[in-house]
């Protein structure tokens, strides 16, 4: 996916979440999230939008707080989201190309650049929390694209917790593997496949590489055929969900512990 196409989706998504959250009421429980109603939901969303437009719009160089929520509750509060939305999207449509300002993990993107980074991180952090205000909505949510999706697995695989702060670790080395299945994975010269992840486990912070697809050349990925302890597996959709705890993972083979381990100590921090 490209800068452009991550834009698209930041403001589709956001719009998205202005409408659930509107409809559930600020005072709705959020499923997705138990200890939230839909009041913090918006704080947290809106101000981490202003925290991100504030780096490409000043070029800040540096890490930065947060600022504090509003108190306005209420009707007051999804507008307030709202305008914190689009100011985003429009901070990074009128942002140049070259901004040079801080950012925070390492996950690789087709055009490496903290424009791009921005733009891709927010895309992702409204997607998912537009989820979290359709489950305090109820019915059904708006479904995620394959493609979003597994660029969303890798960025949280290859990026957050390729950080030094993330809790995934073991006592001894073990081997995950992720697979979204029947997405076609960008990686792949072919029609599509399963896009597939091996996530290696020890004392330290997890390392992750990112396999070709099934059908792939035999060589396409080093890790692909090497016995893996356990392997959680779905739909891209829902494995990207899963793996930011809003789902279950549709299913585990191999040491259960693991996606155990991966519920209990994967919330970014």
């Amino acid at each position: 996916m490209e800068t452009a196409d991550f834009l698209d989706t930041l403001e589709r998504e956001g719009r998205l979440l202005a409408a659930a959250a509107g409809e559930a009421g600020t005072g709705a429980r959020v499923p997705s999230c138990p200890a939230w109603r839909v009041r913090d939901l918006l704080r947290h969303t809106g101000v981490v939008h202003r925290w991100a437009a504030a780096f490409v719009a000043d070029a800040y160089p540096s890490p930065r707080p947060m600022g504090d929520p509003p108190d306005p509750d209420g009707a007051a509060l999804v507008d307030w989201y709202r305008d914190s939305h689009r100011s985003l999207v429009r901070t990074l449509a009128q942002a140049p190309g070259d901004v040079a300002c801080w950012t925070f993990h390492p996950a690789p993107l087709p055009s490496p650049s903290p424009l791009a980074f921005w733009t891709r991180r927010q895309a992702h952090e409204t997607a998912v929390h537009r989820f979290d205000a359709e489950t305090a909505r109820g019915g059904t949510p708006t479904p995620i694209a394959a493609e979003f999706a597994v660029d969303g697995i890798d960025e949280l695989l290859r990026g957050f917790h390729a950080r030094a702060r993330s809790r995934v670790r073991t006592a001894r080395p073990r081997l995950l593997r992720i697979r979204a299945e029947g997405a076609k994975d960008v990686d792949s010269a072919g029609p599509g496949g399963d896009a597939l992840w091996t996530v290696r486990l020890s004392d330290g912070p997890p390392v992750t590489e990112r396999n070709r697809p099934t059908g792939a050349a035999p060589d396409a990925g080093t890790d692909a055929g090497t016995h893996a302890d356990a392997e959680l597996a779905g739909p891209a959709d829902r494995m990207y969900l899963a793996l930011w705890n809003r789902v279950p993972v549709p299913r585990v083979t191999g040491d259960a512990s693991l996606a155990a381990l991966w519920r209990e100590t994967s919330a970014i921090v």
